[in-house]
């Protein structure tokens, strides 16, 4: 068996009631800036998944450390980084843990600097394969799960 660990992105959500305004506000305990609200348990599914996307889509961008997702206690709700953004954000994180550069990992995939800037670029719509092709460079995989 492999010694690395599996990444998760999913996180919990806490959906409190707002006694004030009415609805819920929406919290994720791993990631204090992530806060949003609605006014259904519906609506606070959307609105949860919008702002976690955004959460590790400004933690990519300031160059901050991810957290590592921590299990669901009572009545959470568990929400999944959307797939494109959980590529992204597990390149970086491998990187980051390897201490490798973009001008490295560029290096090992024989192609532009640039390119690998899109690749992490959470605002650019890279292709699976690219993505699949860093991770592995990096000695990692992806695998879906659907639950």
């Amino acid at each position: 068996m492999s010694n690395t660990k599996m990444l998760r992105f999913t996180y919990t959500a806490q959906f409190s009631p707002d006694i004030d305004d009415g609805g819920f506000v929406i919290t994720f305990r791993d990631l204090p800036e992530a806060i949003s609200q609605g006014d259904t348990v519906e609506d606070c599914v959307i609105e949860a998944a919008d702002c976690l996307e955004e959460a590790i889509v400004a933690r990519i961008d300031d160059q901050l450390d991810i957290p590592v997702p921590t299990e669901s206690q009572g009545d959470e709700y568990d929400i999944a980084v959307p797939l494109q953004i959980a590529m992204k954000a597990a390149l970086y994180i491998a990187m980051k843990e390897e201490n490798i550069s973009n001008v490295e990992l560029a290096s090992r995939l024989s192609i532009n600097e640039k390119e690998i800037r899109r690749i992490l670029d959470p605002h650019h719509g890279s292709k699976l394969p690219n993505m699949q092709r860093a991770l592995s460079a990096l000695n990692k995989q992806a695998e879906l799960s659907i639950v």
